[in-house]
């Protein structure tokens, strides 16, 4: 389903028409394109619609027939279809949602990477709150790591220790 497809469709009703759908992940977004066409755009509750009626074979042209059904009889549950501006604010919340969640998912990765490499915790409460956001922007220090030295594969230390340090092998 596209934008030009349901305009298509829109411009073969006529502004008497309602139009019911059910309530998906995209419905918002028909109701949107559809209400300049038609008189009334109807959201359904597909929960409470299941539990009226559920016919024993499941279409799209049986459930079409199923709401129109329970729309002519008036039996038909409808969703509360917020207003442009509720709607946007609902958006923006939604979508501010997301970015504090994604920026909660970096910071993990940062202390992840940071602990896989032994680098020692940081000093101060919280690496990212705002009394140490001058921290992050600096060289901090505390990041500064002796250099590691690289195992020699050729070198084999027994269980226990190594005798050369007078740490005998455990038996």
């Amino acid at each position: 389903m596209t934008r030009s497809g349901l305009e298509g469709f829109g411009r073969t009703l006529s502004q008497e028409d309602e139009v019911v759908v059910e309530a998906t992940g995209n419905s918002m977004a028909v109701v949107r394109v559809l209400s300049s066409y038609v008189a009334r755009v109807v959201v359904a509750n597909p929960l409470q619609v299941k539990a009226i009626a559920h016919p024993q074979v499941k279409t799209d042209k049986i459930d079409a027939g199923v709401l129109a059904s329970l729309r002519a009889a008036g039996f038909l549950p409808e969703v509360w279809v917020p207003d442009a501006g509720t709607e946007r604010r609902r958006r923006l919340v939604a979508r501010r949602n997301q970015v504090v969640r994604h920026r909660t998912r970096v910071k993990n990765e940062v202390h992840a990477i940071l602990q896989a490499h032994l680098v020692p915790p940081c000093p101060h409460a919280d690496l990212f709150g705002r009394p140490n956001q001058r921290l992050v922007s600096q060289p901090r220090r505390w990041l500064v790591c002796p250099p590691h030295p690289v195992p020699d594969p050729t070198r084999h230390v027994p269980l226990g220790g190594d005798p050369a340090d007078g740490n005998p092998p455990l038996n």
